[in-house]
């Protein structure tokens, strides 16, 4: 038996859960075309191999694609934080050499490698903990 879905079945439970969503800053992913991401996977992909890299896709005909601009902008607040990680660890003794610089490169380590592999997959998922904030429009 198939089960038919009504999308008009309980409208308050479709409020409640945008209300949700909306409260716990939730971000729905967002989604690109198909041609785009496959046009773009490399500009995509580049900069969480190395950060630095972010503005390449802002200086080629990368910059009209959605797609890779999500990107970039992940790129760029990444390389915010691994700065910001190794300024702090560098400048607070002990407790910034044996424990912020470590955790700290490990973690954004894990994160590029998760927004490298979203990338691959074409997909615009934010990074997790950094990833809301917003630079590149």
């Amino acid at each position: 038996m198939e089960e038919s879905i009504n999308p008009q079945q309980d409208p308050k439970q479709e409020q409640d859960q945008q209300q949700k969503e909306q409260s716990t800053g939730s971000n729905p992913e967002q989604k690109a075309e198909a041609s785009d991401v496959e046009k773009n996977k490399l500009m995509a992909v580049i900069g969480y191999v190395l950060p630095i890299l972010f503005f390449i896709p802002l200086l080629t005909d990368a910059k009209e694609s959605k797609f890779a601009m999500f990107h970039a902008n992940q790129h760029l607040v990444l390389l915010i934080f691994v700065i910001a990680v190794n300024a702090f660890g560098t400048i607070i003794p002990i407790l910034g050499w044996f424990l912020i610089l470590p955790i700290g490169i490990v973690a954004l380590i894990v994160i590029a490698i998760i927004g490298a592999v979203n990338a691959a997959k074409g997909e615009m998922k934010p990074l997790l903990v950094i990833g809301g904030i917003q630079i590149i429009k």
